[in-house]
């Protein structure tokens, strides 16, 4: 079992900044690819970025390249999500995932992902 809990979530004007940290606690972390999600109200939950278990692979959606960026610190047992040049269109609630793998892709579904955390609300004023 793994637990995630996701924070740095807020109100913040568009342009600005802010940081997301998911920690994770209860396996080994390095054993976990890393997934960030969002969903805004009325939509569906959509891919934000992923980050392989030793955070060598990258993966982003379209909407967010050259603005947000994922890392990762595995003796922290924590992923984070640095983003920049916010829009309103990235209001959403932000959610982490976890995904146990042995491979180094970055890459994959959300239905393969096997932990998730509670979200942490990001609100973008225009």
């Amino acid at each position: 079992q793994v637990q995630l809990v996701e924070s740095g979530g807020g109100l913040v004007q568009a342009g600005g900044s802010l940081r997301l940290s998911c920690a994770a606690s209860g396996r080994t972390f390095s054993y976990y690819a890393m997934g960030w999600f969002r969903q805004a109200p009325g939509k569906e939950r959509e891919f934000v970025s992923s980050i392989s278990r030793s955070g060598t692979n990258e993966h982003y959606a379209d909407p967010v390249k050259g603005r947000f960026t994922i890392s990762r610190d595995n003796a922290k047992n924590t992923v984070y999500l640095q983003m920049n040049s916010l829009k309103p269109e990235d209001t959403a609630v932000y959610y982490c995932a976890a995904k146990a793998t042995l491979s180094y892709s970055a890459i994959y579904d959300s239905y393969d992902y096997d932990y998730w955390g509670q979200g942490t609300q990001v609100t973008v004023s225009s």
